[in-house]
C-alpha cells in the first residue's frame, strides 16, 4: 500500500521535531551536569582551603585564648551593649578639669609603656632611664618590691608615674598580676624592663622605629660587651649592624649554624630588658605562670608568641644598645666591700650582711632552677595532652636557658 506523499513528509516532519527537542534537553542536561561539577569543585575548594587556614592560624597562635562568646553573653546580657567598655588602660585622670587642664588630644595621648621594678637603691639609675622614656611620652609603671614609694617623691616625673607596692616580688609577679592584656591594649610597646639598665646609649623613639622597620615582635636591645655582665652571646651587640636574629657557634656544647632554627641560637631575648608588641604581649602574659615568679624557663618559649616565625620576628636590636650592671638586689642587700680603715664592730657588720645576703641570693637562685623544672614538666604535659595543638617549632633536641 502507497502512503501519499503528504502523509510521508508530515511523519518525517514529526520524526525530526521529537529528535530536535530530545536534543535540546540533553544538552541542557549536559550544561547542568557541568555546572553541578563547577560548583562542587569551588565548594571542595573553598572548604580546603578554610580548613588549611584555621590549622595555620591554630599552628602560629597556638597561645592565642578566645572567651566563649555564649558566656561572655550570659555574663552581660543586663547591659545594653553600647554601654560596655571591654578594656581598660593606665592613664591618670584629674578629678576634675579645669581651663587650664584638660584631657589630651587623642594623637597626644602615651602609646607606649614602661614597666620597671625598683628599688630605692637604684633609684639614681632608675632616674635615669625613666627620664629618657617621659620624655618620648611613654607611661611609665614603677614596680616597688622593697615598699619604699616615698623615697621617690623628690624626683619631678614622681607624680606622673604609676606606682605598685608588694614586698619582695619579682617583676613578672607584678606583670601577671597588674598588665593583664585588656588593661594595656592602647599601648603599641610594652617595655618590660629591670632596674640595672644603663641607657647612656638608648634612645627609646629611634629603637622603636627600628623595631617597627625590622617587622620584630619581640626584642631587647643589645649589649655592651666591654661594661655589661653577659651571660648569653645572642645579646652581645654587633658593631656593624643595625639589628641582629642569630649567631654562629662552632665551638662549645651548642652549636648554631644558618640551619639553627630556634633558642639560643636564634627567636631569643633574655629576661632584663625585653620589648613586646601588644600582640605579642598578649599572648606572653598568658605564657606567664601564676605561681612561678622568677620566670625561669620561660624564655625559651616566648618565640612562640611571636605571630609568626620566630627567626625572623624576635631579634637583638644593636642600633640603640645598653649596658647590664649585674646589680641583684631583690631578696636582700648587694654585698658591699669592706675597707681596712672601717672600726672592726662596722667591719664585722658589713660581713654578716654580706653573708646573710649571699645566703638569700643562695636560696632565690635554688627557688628558680625548682621553678624552672616546674615550668619545663608543665609546657611538656600541655604539650602531649592538647591533641588539637601541633608544634611548630618541634625538633629533635632542645637546649633549656632561662631568664636571670
Amino acid at each position: 500500500m502507497k502512503y501519499p506523499k503528504s502523509l510521508k513528509w508530515l511523519s518525517r516532519s514529526r520524526i525530526n521535531a521529537d529528535g530536535g527537542a530530545y536534543g535540546a534537553r540533553m544538552r541542557r542536561l549536559q550544561l547542568m551536569g557541568i555546572l553541578c561539577t563547577v560548583i562542587l569543585f569551588i565548594v571542595y575548594r573553598t572548604t580546603i582551603y578554610q580548613q588549611l587556614h584555621s590549622e595555620i592560624e591554630d599552628t602560629l597562635h597556638s597561645f592565642e585564648i578566645v572567651e566563649e562568646p555564649y558566656k561572655a553573653y550570659e555574663e552581660l546580657k543586663y547591659l545594653p551593649r553600647g554601654i560596655v567598655q571591654a578594656r581598660s588602660d593606665l592613664e591618670l585622670r584629674p578629678l576634675w578639669l579645669t581651663s587650664s587642664l584638660s584631657l589630651k588630644p587623642e594623637h597626644e595621648r602615651h602609646r607606649n609603656l614602661l614597666a620597671i621594678s625598683a628599688g630605692i637603691k637604684q633609684k639614681e639609675n632608675v632616674d635615669v632611664i625613666v627620664q629618657k622614656f617621659i620624655s618620648e611620652n611613654f607611661t611609665v609603671m614603677l614596680f616597688h618590691y622593697d615598699c619604699n614609694v616615698d623615697g621617690w617623691k623628690d624626683l619631678e616625673w614622681n607624680n606622673k608615674a604609676i606606682h605598685i607596692v608588694a614586698h619582695n616580688q619579682t617583676k613578672w609577679w607584678f606583670a601577671k598580676r597588674f598588665l593583664h592584656p585588656d588593661v594595656i591594649s592602647i599601648y603599641d610597646y610594652i617595655f618590660i624592663w629591670d632596674e640595672d639598665l644603663g641607657v647612656k646609649n638608648f634612645h627609646p623613639g629611634r629603637y622603636l622605629k627600628i623595631m617597627k622597620s625590622e617587622g620584630l615582635e619581640i626584642s631587647q636591645p643589645a649589649l655592651d660587651p666591654d661594661l655589661s655582665e653577659v651571660h648569653h652571646r645572642i645579646t652581645i651587640r654587633k658593631r656593624k649592624k643595625k639589628v641582629h636574629r642569630r649567631i654562629y657557634e662552632t665551638r662549645g656544647s651548642v652549636r648554631c649554624s644558618e640551619d639553627s632554627k630556634g633558642p639560643p641560637c636564634t627567636g631569643w631575648v633574655e629576661g632584663m630588658a625585653p620589648v613586646f608588641s601588644r600582640s605579642a604581649w598578649r599572648c606572653a602574659w598568658h605564657l606567664i605562670q601564676n605561681d612561678l615568679v622568677h620566670g625561669w624557663g620561660m624564655d625559651m618559649k616566648l618565640g612562640y608568641c611571636a605571630q609568626g616565625d620566630r627567626t625572623k620576628k624576635v631579634g637583638i636590636i644593636d642600633g640603640e644598645f645598653i649596658v647590664h650592671q649585674g646589680v641583684q638586689t631583690l631578696g636582700g642587700s648587694y654585698a658591699k666591700k669592706v675597707y681596712k680603715d672601717n672600726s672592726h664592730d662596722e667591719s664585722m657588720q658589713l660581713q654578716r650582711r654580706s653573708a646573710a645576703a649571699v645566703d638569700v641570693r643562695s636560696e632565690i637562685r635554688r627557688q628558680s632552677t625548682s621553678e624552672l623544672n616546674i615550668f619545663k614538666k608543665r609546657w611538656e604535659k600541655a604539650a602531649r595532652e592538647d591533641k588539637n595543638w601541633a608544634d611548630p617549632y618541634k625538633q629533635s633536641q632542645t637546649q633549656s636557658l632561662r631568664f636571670i
